[in-house]
């Protein structure tokens, strides 16, 4: 289905450990894909003409162009875990509530130009005509477009899709495994209007390189980071205003902690950097506490948008998108002012019998099933636990814990507490 993406050329000569190799493969089965343009039980039309209706109603970015749009994930991981019609309609209710309408752009963007105006939010929409025109061009081809704009070229759009906050990457994965070619453009305006200075640390090779001090395992490298007193002062408070500064002031120190994981077994590796994920945001979370951290469960919806791509992409895009989640990862522990991981917070929980069914129904009719990043990541953790296997519960038991404890989020710094409100 997607054999056409074996075929790119690598823009770059990347060090052996970053090759396209078979050796350099994630070895995992991909989810069902789900082809609303086609099915035609209720559910997939409801979701498809959710879709479009969003698609054509609501900007990607909004609130002065610093909150993202939500809908298609949302609609999607709900859809995917069995949401009925009339769910579905109250999901997009919800989360349609504080969206904007599309504004014009100051300019449009052509063949000749469009990589001139990476990172200017305002052209959003002249992205979004600009790719929609390109889809015309391939016949309505979404896969064939994003081959052309996603993976081609000497600096990729995927190596960037950790920039708005990974949104872009997982609104790619939503539009893979619901095959939707309107959240497929949606994913290249939103990855072109977002893109920043984080895509040089994958494009240019120099960055990468093997550390004295490498270890495979991520937890081991989030403890260091926890204990390393070379960070310590940088910030007073939480907020995701910290990731240029972090960069200005400790880019040497993170890139070390970066290159540190060493991928030897890249599907055994990237099942721990799963748990890793997992761990984050429930064995973190504070002892007590309702509310979890909001920018730390992005640590863990995007590792699910990377295990739902990794059977999609060309295999020489395997490692780089990984290590890509992980420097995000890495940015965001950090800016969280680097919380410690307490495993048996989660290993010695006792879920008192409560297994999956009951996290599912938590999902869809719980209290927070109208929660965007709630039902994101209580799915995230499903189907970590269906690819790896869940045998000690480690993905169960955080899984109730979480739905259990949760009662909002947390993690603002005081920016974002004042931008909210304006």
């Amino acid at each position: 289905m997607f054999s056409s993406f074996s075929s790119f050329s690598n823009p770059f000569r990347l060090p052996r450990f970053l090759s396209g190799s078979a050796s350099n493969a994630v070895n995992i089965k991909s989810v069902q894909i789900h082809d609303v343009e086609t099915l035609h039980e209720k559910r997939a039309r409801t979701l498809k003409h959710l879709l479009k209706l969003n698609h054509v109603n609501h900007s990607l970015l909004y609130h002065r162009l610093l909150f993202h749009n939500h809908v298609p994930h949302f609609l999607g991981a709900a859809y995917l875990m069995g949401a009925d019609s009339n769910h579905l309609k109250d999901v997009y209710d919800q989360e349609s509530k504080e969206l904007e309408p599309w504004h014009d752009s100051p300019g449009e963007v052509s063949t000749y130009d469009w990589r001139e105006y990476l990172g200017k939010h305002e052209y959003q929409r002249a992205y979004l005509d600009f790719f929609e025109d390109e889809l015309v061009l391939n016949g309505y081809d979404w896969r064939k477009v994003l081959e052309e704009y996603l993976f081609k070229g000497k600096a990729p759009l995927i190596n960037n899709l950790i920039a708005g906050f990974g949104h872009p990457l997982i609104h790619l994965a939503y539009a893979f495994e619901i095959s939707s070619r309107e959240v497929a453009m949606e994913v290249l305006s939103m990855a072109s209007s977002s893109y920043n200075f984080l895509h040089r640390y994958l494009d240019d090779p120099s960055y990468s390189k093997p550390t004295s001090n490498s270890t495979q395992s991520p937890l081991e490298i989030l403890c260091r980071v926890r204990t390393d007193k070379r960070f310590d002062g940088i910030f007073t408070h939480e907020g995701f205003e910290h990731i240029g500064p972090l960069f200005q002031q400790r880019e040497s120190e993170l890139l070390e902690h970066w290159n540190s994981w060493h991928i030897a077994d890249p599907t055994r590796d990237f099942e721990a950097s799963q748990l890793a994920a997992a761990a984050l945001l429930v064995a973190s979370h504070k002892p007590g506490g309702k509310q979890y951290d909001f920018y730390i469960v992005h640590i863990l919806t995007t590792s699910h948008a990377v295990r739902i791509l990794l059977p999609l992409i060309p295999i020489k895009f395997h490692l780089p998108l990984v290590r890509q989640w992980w420097l995000f990862t890495l940015t965001v522990y950090m800016t969280q002012l680097r919380p410690e991981v307490r495993l048996t917070a989660v290993t010695d929980y006792d879920r008192k019998n409560k297994d999956w069914d009951w996290v599912n129904e938590k999902a869809l009719h719980g209290e927070h099933a109208l929660d965007a990043h709630y039902v994101k990541a209580l799915r995230a953790m499903k189907t970590a636990a269906d690819t790896w296997g869940d045998d000690d519960e480690f993905y169960l038991k955080a899984a109730v814990r979480f739905a259990e404890e949760f009662d909002g989020w947390g993690g603002f710094g005081p920016l974002e507490v004042a931008s909210a409100h304006q």
